[in-house]
């Protein structure tokens, strides 16, 4: 991990831990603000959008692997035909 200035709304401790050993900082955005009031270099990140459980479940459709939304996830709940090559077919 390099040298660095962190402002999170929250971080693990293992990530802080990383960045104050390399002679980083982590800061709140209160402390950022007085430091950088117009934020001159700084750097904007965001994480993923697509990263939510709730996207696996999107895009069914011929030929997709959508993650079907299961009441239980045992032998007979969405495993049998149609799911797999040994019980009929294979879609």
């Amino acid at each position: 991990v390099p040298k660095l200035s962190l402002a999170c709304l929250r971080i693990t401790k293992t990530a802080k831990a990383r960045i104050v050993k390399a002679g980083g900082e982590v800061i709140t955005f209160d402390q950022l603000a007085l430091r950088a009031p117009t934020g001159a270099n700084t750097v904007l990140l965001r994480g993923k959008k697509n990263t939510r459980e709730a996207v696996k479940h999107f895009g069914m459709g011929p030929g997709k692997h959508a993650k079907p939304y299961v009441r239980s996830k045992g032998r007979k709940f969405e495993k049998a035909r149609g799911r797999r090559a040994s019980r009929g077919f294979k879609a």
